[in-house]
C-alpha cells in the first residue's frame, strides 16, 4: 500500500502538520500562559504568512486528497465526529479558546458537499473549474470580515443585514457576539478545496516511496487526523508543566 502511495502529497500533508504543531505550541505558550515573545505575534506580518501557509497547504491537499478517496462520505461523517469532539471540549473545558467551525469542521463539511455535488464538479472541464476556484476564493477571502476582497485590498462592503442571522458557519458571522479561536468558513475556504480537487484532475505526482529523508514526513502525513487529534492535549500538557516549572 505505501507503494502505491502518492508520497509528495503525504510529505506537504506532513510538513504542514508539523508547521501547525509549531504555530498552536508558540500560540499557548504567548496568548494562553502568558509569556513574552520577542517576535511571536499573530498580528504580525511574518506569523500571518506562517499561519496562511499552514492553512493554504492543509486545505489543498485535502482537496486534493479527495478524488483519491473510495468513500469520501464515510471519511467526512468521521471528521465530523472529530469535529463535533473538539467543539465539546473545547466549549466545556476552554471557553476562552472555544472552536465552532474550525478546519476540521470545514473539511467534513467540504467533503460531504464535494461528494454530494460530484456529479456536477466532474462535468465541469478540469481547467475552466480551477480558475474560478481561485478567482472566487480571491474575490470572497474577507467575506467573513464584511467585504469583498483578498486579503488587505477592499473592493466593497457587503450589507450588514447579511451578517445579522449569524450563519458564521457559511461565512457571514455577526462578529459582535461571535468568536470561534480557530474559524474556517465554507465562504471562502470551500472554493481553495475545490482548487485542490481540479487541481487532481490536471497533475498526479509520482507513486512509489518516500525518498529516505522525507519517509518521516510521509509518515505523519499518513496519519494527520489522529495527529490532529492528540497535538493539544499533549501540547497544553507539555506547556503546563514547563509554565509550572519556569
Amino acid at each position: 500500500m505505501t507503494a502505491k502511495r502518492l508520497w509528495l502529497l503525504d510529505v506537504l500533508r506532513g510538513a504542514a502538520l508539523l508547521n501547525m504543531l509549531a504555530y498552536h505550541a508558540l500560540y499557548d505558550w504567548v496568548y494562553v500562559f502568558g509569556h513574552v515573545s520577542s517576535w511571536y505575534d499573530i498580528g504580525a506580518a511574518g506569523c500571518h504568512v506562517w499561519q496562511q501557509y499552514i492553512c493554504w497547504s492543509f486545505i489543498l491537499v485535502s482537496g486534493y486528497s479527495f478524488t483519491l478517496a473510495r468513500r469520501p462520505w464515510k471519511n467526512g461523517l468521521l471528521v465530523a465526529g472529530c469535529a463535533v469532539v473538539l467543539t465539546v471540549v473545547t466549549v466545556g473545558f476552554m471557553p476562552s479558546e472555544s472552536i465552532w467551525f474550525g478546519v476540521l469542521h470545514l473539511n467534513a463539511a467540504a467533503v460531504l458537499l464535494s461528494w454530494a455535488l460530484r456529479p456536477l464538479l466532474e462535468k465541469c472541464p478540469a481547467g475552466l473549474g480551477l480558475a474560478v476556484s481561485a478567482l472566487l476564493f480571491v474575490l470572497t477571502n474577507q467575506v467573513p470580515q464584511g467585504y469583498l476582497g483578498f486579503e488587505t485590498l477592499r473592493l466593497c462592503a457587503l450589507p450588514k443585514a447579511w451578517y445579522s442571522p449569524n450563519w458564521f458557519w457559511l461565512g457571514l458571522p455577526d462578529l459582535t457576539k461571535f468568536y470561534s479561536a480557530d474559524y474556517f468558513p465554507l465562504i471562502p475556504w470551500l472554493f481553495l478545496f475545490w482548487c485542490g480537487l481540479f487541481l487532481a484532475r490536471l497533475w498526479q505526482p509520482r507513486a512509489g516511496l518516500a525518498p529516505r529523508v522525507l519517509r518521516p514526513l510521509a509518515l505523519v502525513g499518513r496519519h494527520t487526523l489522529l495527529v490532529y487529534m492528540l497535538h493539544q492535549p499533549v501540547l497544553y500538557g507539555a506547556l503546563w508543566l514547563g509554565h509550572a516549572l519556569s
